[in-house]
């Protein structure tokens, strides 16, 4: 074992996560979904939604043959809809390929809609002791401080020579406790910002450490402006219940419910009795919602619409009525949740 690998170890024996509900199995399934969940969001936030999931969908055959839906509701609020919706196929396809066994090689958990060369990787490692190299956020920071590798890691170049510095790494005993000392390095001592170096266990051979350039390593993402989006919300409501539509499965909240959308500069009120045929008794506005996403940065201006007489029907495929209860417990997207809960305080 490497002088790197071996103090990544003792320090992580020491100082390392240890009780981590993922960490207490070597199901691959729930070792998947915590992997899945972990994608672009932070342990805390994972944790209890991980243990939601596997309550309601304890293995792959009952997150197969659930609906989408179902899928998405227990989803609702992490963010990145894709993920729940790559699970839900990645388990038919477990079912349908593989008669409802995860699959023990890396080349074909990496052939799962959603998981990448990193993900299946860890998959591996974790669950069945497989000796293979990950490259995450969190590790791609660290390999690129600590041996000084310069350039944007998103970048195909830099990404192989990290590849390449990650594989050479590895040792050929412990590879879980290695692993996961270098995920854990990465994500309390060697973190984007405000790094502790004094309690890093490596310090002493780190390039970026040695050299000052810790702030500047690894490169940032080159900046790109956000364009900006404002759309607006009829929040149609009547005898205690408000009006959803289900989004088209492809674009942002695919497959989730939503309000229905209108132009900024629509007229509320005439939008809605055109393109509803309602008579409305009062639209007030309620407090307006920002969002960001990966390309662009949403403003949401929601307006509580009350409805004369229940003269809207749920009559469309994709469109229904909810109790407010109802909706926060269906699938829908964070900022409707939002404006769900602001809607119920009034």
């Amino acid at each position: 074992m490497s002088a790197f690998a071996a103090r990544l170890v003792a320090w992580h024996a020491a100082h390392g996560r240890h009780d981590l509900p993922w960490q207490r199995t070597r199901d691959p399934y729930a070792i998947w979904i915590s992997e899945i969940m972990l994608q672009q969001t932070q342990v805390a936030t994972v944790i209890p939604y991980y243990r939601r999931f596997l309550e309601r969908f304890p293995n792959v055959a009952t997150l197969a043959a659930a609906p989408l839906d179902a899928v998405l509701a227990q989803w609702s609020g992490l963010g990145y809809y894709s993920r729940a919706r790559n699970l839900h196929r990645a388990a038919q396809s477990i079912v349908r390929d593989h008669g409802a066994r995860f699959p023990r090689d890396r080349d074909a958990v990496q052939g799962l809609p959603g998981v990448g060369r990193s993900t299946a990787a860890a998959i591996c490692v974790f669950a069945f002791g497989d000796r293979h190299a990950i490259l995450d956020g969190n590790v791609k920071r660290v390999l690129a401080r600590h041996f000084g590798i310069a350039g944007y890691p998103g970048e195909a170049q830099v990404e192989s020579a990290l590849w390449k510095m990650a594989e050479s790494l590895l040792p050929r005993k412990g590879i879980r406790a290695y692993t996961q000392a270098l995920m854990d390095l990465g994500a309390g001592v060697c973190t984007r910002h405000r790094p502790k170096c004094e309690a890093c266990p490596v310090a002493e051979a780190c390039v970026a450490y040695a050299r000052g350039l810790v702030a500047a390593l690894p490169a940032p993402r080159p900046r790109k402006t956000l364009p900006h989006r404002t759309t607006v919300m009829p929040v149609l409501e009547h005898a205690g219940k408000v009006f959803l539509e289900r989004r088209p499965p492809a674009g942002i909240w695919g497959g989730l419910w939503c309000f229905p959308e209108l132009a900024h500069s629509a007229d509320v009120i005439a939008e809605c009795a055109r393109r509803y045929g309602v008579r409305i008794a009062r639209v007030i506005p309620l407090e307006t919602v920002e969002h960001g996403f990966t390309h662009f940065r949403l403003t949401i201006v929601p307006w509580r619409v009350q409805l004369a007489r229940a003269s809207l029907r749920a009559a469309e495929e994709g469109t229904a009525w909810f109790s407010v209860e109802e909706a926060r417990a269906a699938a829908v997207p964070a900022p409707v949740r939002r404006i769900l809960l602001d809607l119920e305080g009034r």
